[in-house]
């Protein structure tokens, strides 16, 4: 199958190859080559405008052969309709749809307008296309081109560099055109082609080619000067000259750029023009569908006859047949932008008339926004409209054009402030935070009432938040939920928990006394009376109670954490506040709870394609992955959460990355991680990751038997008493107090771990309570304690806590003589670190054991033939049993790039199917050692 050659201009070509772009064309045979033996292949052409890139794209399309085609060009008008760019590209592809998973045939669909829904992720549309492709090109190799890309609205140019960046084994060729200048930021970061002007020698061949009459040397010279080898220039402008100029070459001087002079010489062709065809030519380059029905429809309204057209393509500017085509862009930008501002409004308002507001009533919409010279409070309303279904659809950037636009147009000031200010926050939505901060000036300059001002001040701090999670947005987010308490109770509070969360982020850093100030405020704050409470209510007096007297906060907690982990609860409102439910889970030491509400953060954001916040959801579970000992899972999920930021552009403090690295014992990763986010989250204000910092700091010197340091990082960690930072840094602090000799840290710290342990009950504070004793008492009552600790510990999932007590208690029986004892405990440490992956801590009971009497032999690692980063997350996640499109959907890639990857593991690992891939993902620790 093929969707259709590509229609180019006029090409400068020599056969079937283009005149002085040998070399070009080389690059794009191979790239053709490529994609049919099944090898991705990717190129962004960047050049001036008339520079050839469009002709290199027909000679693309001319040399498919057997590849199907799918053909998008970027419109300039168009830019603020969402996927417009993408629905061009993928509409002939639309039959492989039913081939796709549910949610990702459901997110098309639904941004396609086909079906109604709520708005999928972007990076769910992203996948999807990604899938599409992959599925096509299983049945024919695909070139996708894309020319103009420069003008491709942001949804579309979003979603289309996202799947160019993944694709790999696919038999797929993916080629873009854009324009330098202004299309630089477009498409950013792929594989990428300059075209640069042709040499004198094929400019003048190229003109002489052209020009059918006779040229003086002079003049010729002369032409190939001003176009600076720009072929456009050269086929176009002498088209522009007299017969006179052309002989003796009495033309005016020009010292326009290359692009200007090209655009000028079509204004001058149009300036020959009769006024019918130059509003016919002004009405199709306002219509970017290029439906001749459409246009026909329009010039009736006009007053004019479709055989006006004939004049303009005489002239060589446009041809109407199954489509209307202008001979290059910038005939369609030159006729456009000559017009007067009159005949713009009357070609808008007679394409408004002519689209179908059923089928089309967002374009129709845009048009006669486009139509009115002044304000009009009916096209902003319809506007609104546009702007709910864009949003709908998840084109939010075309929903925030639709309502600044609107907001444009409103007459009425107090109407006009309240669409700013939706505008505004569509902005933000969109990732537009400098547009979003204008908008909300205006809307707060105007007349607005107490619940817009809250609204403003919400706005306010959600930008300061989505800026930086320092200091500056809990007070703003505290200011607007009290602005929102006599308004709306239930957004007053759900604003004060989002305010507790940045403050639990600012933390120490904090200029003001941050979660005190919040606890204080939503305590006094009124309560909806008569109504049952919802999670956020329930979270929020727990999180209140907490910062005051621990005991009580415990029950309300505990409720909030069943109400989360209930199936009454729709995903999205589950899923924004699980984030907050994982923090509780950990501060009340609560691991059933920690491992399954971050385990369903993450389910719920995969299974909804909520990218967006996938990585935070995945950087909750990964550190309840290393305190359950499974650090292969938790480095899968820390290379997972690489993958969701780099689809997404959102990043994020490494929090799981550093622990991990810590409790592996890696010193050499971990300090430096611990030294870059120490400087970063400083830089941010982001006070918790100091603290986060601080522990792992702990955590890796325990390991590693560096007693001085680890005491200070732990008391560092635990000193601002910050919410679960610390009952990390209690729980690494007396080991290293007790081995340097400060029993009185020690001693003040236990009272602390009692309280909370005591008001928890779970076993696993009460066996981190019991180690600490442990460490601090005499020797009978010690032993009782160690006793306790491995009996509490072994009834919880956190299996690092109880590999770490018996490494204590064997090292307290060796001290005390009982060797034989001893190497039992510190065997039953070995063996849980070195199954788990915890080579510090494993190294130290090693030596414990040799110590003791025991032989020990270190568990190597092979280096031979050691997978790749993404091979063994691969691998790892074939081993747990997905299918590779499942493993696919996981990491943003393809299911046939999943096969590829699988058969290069098989090839190092010497095995032949999925069976063997446990036994051989085991041997020689082969699997930790490459993750």
């Amino acid at each position: 199958m093929r969707g259709g050659a590509y229609p180019g201009p006029v090409t400068a070509a020599t056969g079937s190859r283009l005149l002085g772009r040998g070399a070009e064309c080389d690059a794009l045979d191979s790239l053709l080559a490529d994609a049919l033996g099944g090898r991705s292949r990717v190129v962004v052409l960047r050049g001036d405008a008339g520079v050839g890139k469009s002709a290199l794209l027909g000679y693309l399309s001319d040399g498919a052969g057997a590849l199907h085609v799918a053909t998008a060009a970027g419109v300039e008008s168009e830019m603020e309709l969402a996927y417009s760019g993408l629905h061009q590209l993928c509409a002939p592809m639309l039959g492989c749809l039913e081939r796709l998973p549910v949610p990702q045939r459901g997110a098309l669909a639904t941004v396609f307008g086909q079906s109604a829904g709520s708005a999928p992720d972007p990076f769910l549309v992203g996948l999807a296309t990604l899938t599409l492709f992959a599925e096509v090109a299983e049945q024919q190799p695909l070139l996708c081109i894309v020319d103009d890309a420069q003008w491709l609205d942001r949804a579309s140019a979003q979603i289309l560099g996202f799947v160019a960046r993944r694709l790999l084994a696919e038999r797929v060729a993916f080629v873009a055109a854009a324009r330098t200048g202004i299309g630089d930021d477009v498409l950013a970061g792929l594989p990428d082609r300059s075209i640069g002007p042709l040499g004198d020698g094929h400019a003048h061949t190229l003109l002489l080619r052209n020009v059918h009459a006779p040229l003086e040397a002079a003049v010729c010279d002369r032409i190939v000067l001003e176009s600076h080898g720009n072929p456009l220039a050269l086929l176009e402008l002498p088209r522009t000259w007299t017969a006179m100029e052309l002989a003796g070459g009495f033309g005016p001087p020009e010292s326009q750029p290359v692009a200007g002079k090209v655009e000028e010489s079509y204004v001058a062709r149009l300036e020959r023009l009769p006024s019918s065809s130059r509003l016919l030519v002004l009405a199709a380059a306002a219509e970017p569908l290029g439906d001749p029905v459409l246009l026909h429809r329009a010039a009736e309204t006009l007053g004019l006859d479709m055989s006006a057209s004939d004049a303009a393509a005489d002239l060589g500017l446009l041809h109407v047949g199954g489509r209307v085509e202008f001979a290059h862009p910038l005939a369609r930008s030159a006729a456009y932008r000559s017009a007067t501002a009159d005949d713009r409004h009357r070609v808008h308002r007679a394409l408004a008339d002519a689209t179908d507001g059923e089928a089309d009533p967002d374009r129709r919409a845009w048009h006669r926004a486009r139509a009115v010279p002044g304000l009009d409070e009916d096209v902003a309303a319809e506007l609104e409209r546009s702007a709910g279904r864009a949003q709908s659809r998840g084109g939010l950037a075309a929903a925030a054009a639709f309502l600044t636009r609107a907001s444009e147009l409103t007459p009425e000031p107090r109407q006009r402030a309240g669409r700013a200010l939706a505008a505004a926050f569509a902005h933000v939505q969109a990732g537009s935070f400098d547009t979003a901060r204008a908008l909300v000036a205006i809307a707060r300059d105007g007349p607005v009432d107490e619940l817009e001002r809250a609204r403003i001040d919400l706005l306010l701090a959600q930008l300061a938040f989505v800026s930086s999670r320092g200091g500056e947005a809990a007070p703003l987010l505290l200011a607007a939920a009290r602005r929102l308490e006599p308004i709306d109770a239930a957004l007053a509070r759900e604003t004060y928990l989002d305010a507790f969360s940045a403050a639990l982020f600012a933390a120490r850093l904090s200029e003001t006394d941050g979660v005190a100030a919040v606890a204080r405020a939503a305590r006094a704050a009124p309560r909806r009376a008569g109504v049952e409470p919802t999670v956020a209510d329930l979270l929020l007096d727990g999180l209140v109670a907490l910062t005051t007297d621990y005991e009580s906060g415990v029950d309300p907690c505990r409720q909030a954490l069943r109400r989360l982990a209930e199936d009454t609860i729709s995903p999205g409102g589950r899923l924004r506040w699980l984030w907050q439910g994982c923090v509780v889970a950990l501060e009340l030491w609560d691991d059933e709870s920690a491992y399954l509400l971050s385990q369903r953060g993450v389910e719920i954001a995969r299974t909804t394609g909520t990218l967006s916040e996938l990585a935070l959801a995945l950087s909750a579970h990964t550190p309840v992955l290393v305190f359950c000992g499974d650090l292969a899972a938790a480095a899968s999920a820390v290379a997972e959460t690489r993958s969701v930021e780099e689809a997404t552009g959102i990043s994020s403090a490494p929090y799981g990355a550093l622990i991990l690295a810590a409790w592996r014992g890696d010193a050499s990763a971990a300090r430096s991680l611990i030294a870059s986010t120490t400087r970063e989250a400083g830089a941010r204000g982001e006070g918790i990751g100091l603290a986060i910092c601080e522990y792992t700091r702990a955590v890796l010197c325990n390991g590693l038997g560096e007693y001085e340091e680890a005491l200070v990082a732990a008391c560092s960690a635990a000193e601002y008493k910050e919410l679960v930072a610390e009952n990390w840094g209690l729980s690494q602090l007396f080991e290293p107090a007790t081995r340097t000799g400060r029993t009185d840290l020690a001693g003040y710290a236990l009272k602390r771990l009692t309280t909370k342990a005591l008001a928890s009950g779970t076993e696993w504070a009460l066996g981190v309570e019991a180690r600490a004793r442990a460490l601090l008492c005499d020797d009978a009552a010690a032993e009782d304690a160690y006793r306790e600790a491995i009996e509490r510990l072994g009834r919880t999932r956190v299996r690092a806590e109880l590999a770490r007590t018996h490494l204590l208690y064997g090292e307290w029986l060796r001290r005390a003589g009982r060797r034989v004892d001893a190497r039992s405990e510190l065997s039953a440490a070995y063996e849980l670190f070195a199954a788990m992956g915890m080579e510090g801590f494993a190294e130290r009971a090693r030596r414990e054991l040799q110590v003791s009497g025991a032989t020990v032999h270190r568990r190597d690692v092979e280096t031979r033939d050691l997978l790749t980063a993404q091979e063994a997350q691969i691998a790892g996640l074939a081993r747990e049993g997905l299918s590779n499109p499942e493993i696919g959907a996981r990491l943003f890639i393809s299911s046939r790039t999943v096969k590829w990857h699988l058969r290069k593991v098989f090839t190092k690992l010497g095995i032949r199917s999925r069976r063997q891939l446990r036994t051989a993902l085991l041997e020689s620790g082969r699997a930790t050692a490459t993750l």
